[in-house]
């Protein structure tokens, strides 16, 4: 006799601070008649594999923003050091298998490419942390260190995360990938992930996910065809405001 099979709770975690050194305020920044942040939730909230979404935050004014267009909202400390750590807060209070950190600045976010990661973790179920990656098209990228390049093995898991060009080739005539920063967490492995201890690749790169290859976890690194576009600057909200211009005329 088949047992039932007991469907994962999936929940989707958008941290979002007030704070930033480039630009303050940017989840709140308008664009195209709403915050940045609303442009995030509502794109997630059409991933077909999240059963929940929530914004995380510590500030006020994210909050009554967030709730005013019908948002659920968690509050956090405002101690935390990444957007890991605030999700992590969250995730130890929801009843979740799984847990998706959704980037708060990304008001581009292709609900299928969240599916796209929810679903390789769905797929490895022995593995406890998943992301993405997307082949680089622009050789400027490969050179570039705010660019984080990824290898994996012949499995799709990740070998090392790095700002420098990896693999090494002199002409540049390897093939290289970008990493998309969308994390997918089982939640125990993610309640554990703040109290990891922090290793000399870590802390080199400044690269939080080194902290799970360097404690001997596997991350699982699915391909996408998504081109991960965030808000850093003012600036980049009027290229932002174009792109999703265009998407609207599609």
């Amino acid at each position: 006799m088949l047992r039932s099979i007991v469907p994962l709770r999936i929940l989707g975690v958008i941290p979002a601070r007030y704070s930033s050194r480039r630009f303050p305020g940017k989840a709140l920044a308008p664009l195209l008649g709403k915050p940045v942040i609303q442009h995030v939730y509502e794109r997630a909230s059409r991933a077909k594999l999240l059963d929940r979404l929530v914004i995380a935050t510590d500030d006020e004014r994210i909050r009554q923003v967030a709730e005013g267009f019908g948002a659920e909202v968690r509050m956090t400390r405002s101690d935390h050091p990444s957007g890991t750590d605030r999700t992590a807060e969250v995730a130890a209070q929801e009843a979740a298998d799984i847990v998706v950190n959704i980037q708060g600045d990304e008001p581009l976010i292709d609900p299928a490419a969240i599916d796209q990661a929810v679903q390789a973790l769905l797929d490895h179920p022995l593995i406890p942390m998943g992301t993405l990656k997307k082949k680089i098209e622009d050789p400027d990228e490969i050179y570039n260190p705010n660019v984080v390049k990824v290898v994996t093995s012949r499995h799709g898991e990740a070998l090392y995360f790095s700002r420098a060009p990896i693999p090494y080739h002199p002409s540049a005539e390897a093939e290289y990938f970008k990493h998309i920063g969308l994390y997918v967490y089982r939640r125990e492995f993610l309640l554990d992930y703040p109290n990891l201890p922090i290793g000399p690749l870590e802390r080199t790169e400044r690269l939080e996910q080194l902290r799970a290859l360097e404690n001997g976890y596997r991350i699982y690194v699915a391909e996408t065809d998504y081109e991960s576009v965030g808000v850093d600057t003012p600036e980049d909200l009027l290229r932002i405001e174009k792109l999703l211009v265009g998407l609207r005329n599609e």
